[in-house]
């Protein structure tokens, strides 16, 4: 089991890094050109800057028995889709039961958004947020060991 992380807008990379730390799992980020990481712990990969680079690179890597750590809805599909599990930053496990709604409801949006409207954007992030990442991460990481 290693755990592949969507990096670029990741904002729990520390607490990901602290818990595979603690359980010797192998971490991978990945991130596109326009950012630099170096945390000590895990490999980074970097992809050029094209629309889903990322993702075509974390797909690459990833095998059944791995984690993922994604905001992207369609990169959350493709994972299910190989039978990984994924989990979003504020600890949303994405599962065969919730995508298609996710999915569509990512559509909706963006129809609305090319329509001249505005859809709500994410709302600011919580300490709760964080904590919630963590519990759940946390446990999806002991079920796998």
């Amino acid at each position: 089991m290693q755990i592949l992380v969507d990096a670029d807008a990741c904002p729990v990379k520390e607490i990901i890094i602290r818990l595979a730390k603690q359980r010797k799992i192998p971490v991978t980020m990945l991130i596109d050109t326009s950012h630099r990481l170096n945390d000590g712990y895990s490999k980074v990969i970097t992809v050029d800057k094209q629309a889903d680079s990322v993702d075509f690179a974390l797909m690459g890597l990833l095998s059944r028995d791995d984690i993922v750590v994604t905001q992207d809805f369609g990169l959350a599909a493709m994972v299910l889709g190989k039978g990984a599990r994924v989990v979003n930053q504020n600890g949303l496990v994405y599962t065969n039961d919730n995508i298609d709604k996710l999915l569509m409801e990512r559509h909706i949006g963006a129809k609305v958004r090319r329509g001249g409207g505005k859809a709500k954007g994410p709302s600011k992030r919580t300490k709760e947020d964080n904590e919630r990442f963590e519990a759940v991460f946390s446990k999806m990481l002991d079920l796998g060991e």
